[in-house]
């Protein structure tokens, strides 16, 4: 009987990445409600390290596997590990980020498995069906962001999903203790069907705003490119940076590494300060989640203002200086 909740957890040069990370967390939970354990799966060399940092995150075992072949990603054999690791200990949930590598792995898997496969996923939770049966219930958008879209795969194991890197919390216990096993997997020549002739890699100076505890985020209602000025000084003020709507980055007033919703990235800061966001679908599957919301806008019927904790009804280049104001003089008066 298929059981257990495994998250794939994806490592680059021997670093874990922060998506594999958030699946933990959101993997306890699953687990939790099905009552069983979480088991990462964490593929490379000379990553064996690294399984005790997995387990204060969320797992309650790590499977490694280890092997010259997998020093790097390549399709092939690291989908031949990940497959062995499901024929033989039988999961019920297997778990991915939607990186470049969660993206390519995770559907040759799921048709080498014979089973479904959900993609991007922006929330995940435990069900039950008719008969008691608990399924993993996948949401993601669809239909161009227009709706959210329930997922269950009810008659094929292992239920397999996708999850936007920055959706789910991150979870740390140095406390928590758990075991690391050595999982065997018999890697042959004719595994490596590419062959990697050079490895190239640029250090790539991008601001990365999923990291950033303050947004203050633009949207069509600012006007123009040359009000990002302006909303930068009240980041800078707020010690945050500056992002946007997609209509922003399609009319090329900002760059794309700053855009938040479904087609950009999905953030979770303290404070998210939308201004001139109408608040589409397709923005809000990407911001929901931050912890405090102030929403300003010139319509009060706007959609941004059902997800706002705090909401605004006004002239955001009236309310945006007198705020910047406020906040330096606020911060000048702390520190006399």
């Amino acid at each position: 009987m298929s059981k257990d909740v495994y998250v794939f957890a994806e490592q680059r040069d021997g670093n874990v990445q922060k998506v594999s990370l958030e699946l933990l967390g959101e993997a306890t939970k699953l687990a939790g409600a099905l009552g069983e354990k979480v088991v990462a799966i964490l593929i490379g060399q000379g990553v064996k390290a690294k399984a005790q940092e997995l387990i204060t995150y969320g797992a309650d075992s790590v499977l490694v596997i280890e092997n010259d072949m997998v020093k790097e990603y390549v399709t092939e054999p690291y989908a031949k590990a990940v497959c062995k690791v499901i024929k033989d200990c039988d999961p019920s949930i297997v778990l991915y980020g939607a990186t470049a590598i969660g993206r390519d792995l995770a559907p040759r898997v799921a048709a080498r498995h014979h089973t479904g496969l959900t993609a991007d996923c922006t929330k995940l939770e435990i069900g039950a069906e008719e008969g008691g049966t608990k399924l993993l219930w996948m949401t993601r958008p669809a239909f161009g962001g227009n709706i959210m879209a329930t997922i269950k795969c009810a008659n094929y194991r292992p239920q397999m999903a996708t999850v936007r890197p920055g959706v789910m919390k991150i979870v740390h216990d140095t406390g928590r203790k758990g075991e690391i096993k050595d999982f065997k997997v018999d890697f042959v020549p004719a595994d490596m069907n590419v062959r990697i002739r050079k490895v190239v890699k640029e250090d790539k100076k991008a601001v990365d705003i999923t990291e950033s505890k303050v947004l203050v985020s633009g949207g069509r209602g600012i006007g123009s490119r040359d009000y990002f000025a302006e909303l930068g000084k009240l980041a800078k003020a707020l010690g945050g940076e500056v992002s946007s709507s997609r209509a922003n980055v399609d009319a090329g007033w900002i760059e794309k590494e700053r855009q938040v919703g479904q087609t950009g990235k999905t953030v979770r800061p303290n404070l998210y300060l939308a201004l001139g966001i109408s608040g589409a679908i397709q923005h809000l599957a990407g911001m929901e989640g931050s912890d405090l919301i102030i929403a300003v806008n010139k319509n009060e019927t706007a959609p941004i203002f059902d997800v706002a904790d705090l909401g605004i009804v006004g002239d955001l280049k009236a309310i945006v200086p007198k705020l910047t104001d406020a906040v330096n003089k606020y911060k000048a008066a702390a520190l006399k």
